[in-house]
């Protein structure tokens, strides 16, 4: 099994010169396009796209990271150590709260 650590290291030695020049923002804004990206794909029946997708945001997080400077397994690990950071269990045990999803606004009010 591959760690984080292994896959941000891989991240690194393949994009760490163009990440850095990027910066922080830019490569922060390429995550957030790749994090878009999965949204579709999970919009769609297609497998492969919604693997790739996976990929590339784990890749760009761990390069996200490695311009901040920031070891992603120490983070999580730390951070979850085997349970819920909220409650302390595992599996957790909060209350869960559904989400109010927001209607479009063209959305008709059934009691108008």
């Amino acid at each position: 099994m591959v760690s984080i650590e292994k896959i941000q290291d891989m991240m690194r030695r393949i994009y760490f010169a163009r990440d850095a020049e990027r910066g922080a923002e830019g490569t922060y804004r390429w995550f957030t396009e790749e994090v878009e990206e999965l949204g579709d794909a999970m919009r769609k029946s297609d497998r492969r796209a919604l693997e790739d997708e996976f990929a590339d945001v784990v890749a760009w997080l761990a390069s996200l990271a490695n311009v901040l400077q920031v070891n992603l397994e120490t983070a999580v690990l730390r951070k979850y150590a085997n349970h819920c950071p909220k409650c302390s269990s595992s599996p957790c045990e909060c209350t869960f709260k559904r989400e109010k999803v927001k209607q479009p606004s063209t959305a008709v009010d059934p009691h108008q």
